[in-house]
């Protein structure tokens, strides 16, 4: 999901092992939306906020970046991969990055006997089979006897492709954060996508301002170094994005 009217590489790591593309480009207007969790409503009615945003801009590119965790604990995790999946003739550009929930759900994917702790509370996989129209129950008897073929293929390339992060001048965009005062390069897959302590109480360590989601709030989470817009879509029904430019940054 990435527009050719931006020049986006990706960043050498020093690990072979890490298979998550990590992506920089230059600086155009971003709009960066938080934790989807399978609320395709609220992610349309997000977009349709964007486009109102964007046309009210006095020139300029947009680039839609969505915070990763498009699958569970919402009602409709296919919806939202089927519509993240199809081109859109809107004008905007998007890129959509890794979440841990849609990590997991391929590794589900690829290894069900593996992952059945997907299928628990914490994570709420259980409604993202039921989004697909499986029934949660014979997977867990079978061990995903049929399953892969229930997902489409577009869904799952997406799931392979997605990259850990967007480095855009001095903004990160990643799902959960990073590991405090270590270089991006050395950044490991599982932190970038996982982390909550010590990133969220000592900040990126980094001279960067990292936007993330992953751990939820009532409100947007400002503090030094960061910005968390995990407003816990799939509970609340305020699915949060946040603009940023060369003015700044502020709430759509």
């Amino acid at each position: 999901m990435q527009s050719s009217s931006y020049r986006l590489v990706e960043i050498p790591v020093r690990h072979r092992a890490r298979r998550r593309l990590r992506l920089e480009g230059p600086p155009p207007a971003i709009y960066a939306v938080g934790d989807v969790h399978g609320c395709y409503d609220q992610l349309v009615a997000a977009e349709a906020r964007i486009r109102q945003d964007a046309a009210r801009r006095s020139g300029g590119a947009a680039l839609v970046v969505y915070l990763g965790d498009y699958v569970d604990r919402g009602p409709q995790s296919a919806a939202v991969l089927d519509h993240l999946t199809k081109p859109h003739d809107d004008g905007l550009a998007r890129i959509a990055l890794c979440g841990n929930h849609d990590d997991t759900f391929l590794n589900f994917l690829e290894d069900p006997a593996g992952s059945m702790y997907w299928l628990g509370p914490n994570f709420g996989g259980a409604v993202t089979l039921q989004s697909y129209g499986i029934d949660p129950e014979e997977v867990l008897w079978r061990e995903g006897a049929g399953l892969v073929r229930a997902v489409p293929q577009a869904h799952l390339a997406f799931l392979a492709a997605l990259p850990v992060f967007l480095h855009v001048g001095n903004y990160l965009f990643v799902h959960a954060g990073v590991r405090p005062a270590i270089a991006l390069e050395d950044q490991e897959d599982e932190d970038l996508i996982w982390i909550r302590e010590p990133f969220l109480t000592d900040g990126p360590g980094l001279p960067l301002i990292v936007v993330h989601g992953h751990t939820p709030s009532a409100e947007p989470d400002l503090a030094p170094g960061r910005i968390g817009i995990d407003t816990g879509c799939f509970a609340t029904g305020r699915l949060t994005v946040l603009r940023v430019d060369g003015t700044g940054a502020r709430f759509v």
